[in-house]
């Protein structure tokens, strides 16, 4: 896949986590950190993680604060 359609994707991806259960926004978030790690992009895929972990916290602030990060630096990534 083109890194240009994996950015869009990885993007749809994160937006896509406004809406559904807990455990579906959970598992979107698991998808976005698993193709970060594909993508070499180690420290980007451990805040994932670490959204993934405030999710199950129930805490939605940091969750939101570490979903924004994402969005910010994966729109930003240079390939």
């Amino acid at each position: 896949m083109a890194t240009q359609t994996r950015r869009d994707v990885l993007l749809s991806t994160l937006n896509a986590t406004d809406i559904g259960t807990l455990e579906s926004i959970a598992a979107k978030m698991r998808q976005v950190q698993d193709e970060l790690l594909a993508m070499e992009q180690p420290d980007l895929a451990a805040r994932a993680g670490d959204a993934v972990d405030a999710l199950a916290r129930g805490d939605v602030v940091e969750f939101r604060r570490g979903r924004a990060f994402l969005q910010s630096k994966i729109g930003h990534l240079r390939f």
